[in-house]
């Protein structure tokens, strides 16, 4: 029998602590490794990247866009680099943003969440901007493969604010009754930011795993984390990418650090509650 995503999560968490890496190579920082701007760089960085941190990290996130533009030879490196982390064990969470409706939302479903896809990831990244209903046919494919799908709720970038807080009580909402009756976790998850001044909405109801992007780079820490999802700290997956990326020698130390710090202000902030 196959695991759920939710399982998988679970466990990964219990064993690695909570931290996703995402492996985002974009031209500046290929040029900082020291590298050209090409396929071969980023295979190069790719592989650095999963070697360093695919036993350590409960998930890696790929961002598609740094793969697509290099068309058909982006697209190649991404697949390998997905097989490499699903051959170590690690999760894959595919960042794509995909948000459509009907058929088309079927075809996005097939290239990302079918298990016989070479692009098929444990979870994906989804954009609810259709309406909620549009992802049903998504998050029906994910439960059908035992994936799973994190959909923007409250993201990290300071001008999604103005469009996002009327909505995201909806998309809680949507995801906590698709994951009505599922343990550990259900498979909708929601990306909400770290670099949040403070939560506009429980998430106690949720019953799935909550993404946090935002740390480093964007300003938030390891106690952002910890004060704003302290009370669903089982469920936080906070996430990291360029302040660990921006030296190649450095990946794997300051991953360990992120992750460390991350479980330690969780830990604190249970142990406060208590």
């Amino acid at each position: 029998m196959n695991e759920s995503f939710g399982s998988r999560l679970r466990a990964r968490l219990d064993t690695c602590g909570p931290l996703c890496v995402g492996i985002d190579p974009s031209p500046a920082l290929l040029h900082t490794w020291g590298l050209d701007d090409s396929p071969a760089a980023l295979e190069r960085f790719c592989r650095t990247v999963v070697e360093a941190v695919a036993d350590v990290a409960a998930v890696v996130k790929p961002q598609s866009a740094f793969f697509e533009r290099w068309g058909s030879r982006g697209i190649a490196v991404l697949e390998r680099t997905i097989a490499d982390l699903r051959e170590a064990g690690t999760l894959v969470l595919l960042d794509v943003k995909r948000g459509d409706i009907d058929s088309t939302m079927a075809a996005y479903a097939e290239a990302y969440l079918d298990k016989g896809s070479p692009l098929a990831a444990d979870a994906v990244t989804l954009s609810p901007y259709l309406g909620f209903g549009s992802l049903e046919g998504a998050i029906t494919s994910a439960m059908a493969n035992d994936a799973g799908v994190f959909v923007l709720a409250r993201t990290s970038n300071p001008e999604a604010a103005g469009l996002q807080r009327p909505v995201a009580g909806q998309v809680l909402a949507g995801a906590a009754a698709a994951n009505a009756g599922h343990a550990p976790f259900g498979p909708v998850g929601v990306v909400m930011g770290a670099t949040l001044p403070a939560l506009e909405h429980s998430l106690d109801d949720l019953n799935g795993p909550i993404l946090a992007p935002g740390l480093g780079a964007q300003g938030a820490t390891p106690a952002d984390v910890a004060r704003l999802f302290g009370a669903v700290r089982h469920a936080v997956v906070p996430s990291v990418s360029r302040a660990v990326l921006a030296d190649p020698k450095q990946v794997r130390a300051r991953t360990l650090r992120y992750r460390d710090e991350c479980a330690a202000h969780l830990s604190a902030s249970a142990a406060a509650q208590k």
